[in-house]
């Protein structure tokens, strides 16, 4: 019997991706997860809420030093994740197709759209402000300035069907912008999710910028959407009865942003609106001194 015959395979075992690390769930539990023809593909961690507050605590610690980091600088990061999911690409190829059902050239089509999307987000981390900011005609000796600045901690629930592309088209923005995000993954399809928490691992991307977590999102989204330390939340996967509308309720309570569920191509081209959606505007008054009639003085 030759060595190869003989080799165990080797299993990838999956994990959390909560501020830089890689946790198993504190409760210990794990879901089954099986491809479109009902074959087991691995589990996955089952988080409970007290994941969800450990990711919003990590979120929290991270948001101070990525908010205050250079718009170049976060755009660099971003454009890092791409090259990172360039050199991974065949892994995430396979990944898709057994989440999706997708044959390999159709995944791979979504893989290469969203390495492109992460490109596309780097482009606009120093451009945004100059498109949704900028200098206010006012009447008097003033300048009046409007700068946007994040939203802060960001609960995201992920596409369900959508397992890799929908995941970035909507991770990406909210950290583009300086905010730090808590990451529902699909409940059915999360194995993409929890690799990408691999690459962004290896990207540069400050621990805590971006915490993925695993499992029902009717089980922790209560608990993220009541949080008094989250700032806003994405319920685009929220899509499971009344799910979205029990967590914007909840969400109201320390008046959240709150960006509702709606019919969305990922493959068409992303406009600005989930940048903006998660961006307060600042706006400052500066005197200019006597304006007279020969001349301005300062």
């Amino acid at each position: 019997m030759s060595e190869q015959q003989t080799r165990l395979n080797v299993f990838k075992t999956y994990k959390l991706y909560v501020g830089g690390k890689f946790p198993r769930s504190e409760s210990g539990r794990v879901y089954e997860v099986s491809d479109s023809k009902g074959k087991w593909l691995a589990n996955a961690p089952l988080s409970s809420r007290k994941d969800a507050r450990d990711a919003v605590v990590a979120a929290r610690k991270a948001f101070g030093g990525w908010a205050g980091a250079t718009a170049y600088n976060r755009g660099q990061i971003l454009y890092r994740v791409a090259e990172m999911l360039e050199g991974r690409r065949e892994q995430f190829v396979r990944e898709v197709a057994d989440a999706e059902g997708l044959s390999k050239s159709k995944a791979a089509a979504v893989v290469d759209a969203a390495i492109d999307r992460w490109v596309w987000y780097a482009g606009w981390t120093d451009k945004i402000a100059q498109v949704v900011g900028g200098a206010n005609p006012v009447a008097g000796p003033y300048f009046n300035l409007s700068s946007p600045e994040p939203t802060g901690v960001v609960t995201v629930v992920a596409p369900q069907d959508s397992s890799f592309l929908g995941l970035i088209s909507v991770i990406a923005p909210v950290i583009a912008t300086g905010n730090t995000a808590v990451v529902i993954a699909s409940e059915k399809s999360p194995l993409p999710a929890l690799s990408l928490g691999e690459v962004l691992a290896t990207s540069d991307l400050p621990g805590g910028v971006v915490n993925i977590l695993s499992g029902k999102a009717s089980e922790m989204g209560p608990h993220l959407a009541a949080h008094q330390d989250v700032n806003a939340i994405d319920l685009t996967g929220a899509t499971e009865g009344d799910l979205a509308r029990d967590l914007e309720i909840a969400a109201a309570d320390n008046l959240k942003r709150v960006l509702r569920p709606r019919t969305e191509d990922f493959a068409e081209s992303p406009g600005t609106d989930r940048m903006t959606a998660f961006l307060e505007t600042k706006t400052v008054w500066h005197p200019t001194g006597s304006l007279g009639a020969s001349g301005s003085s300062y």
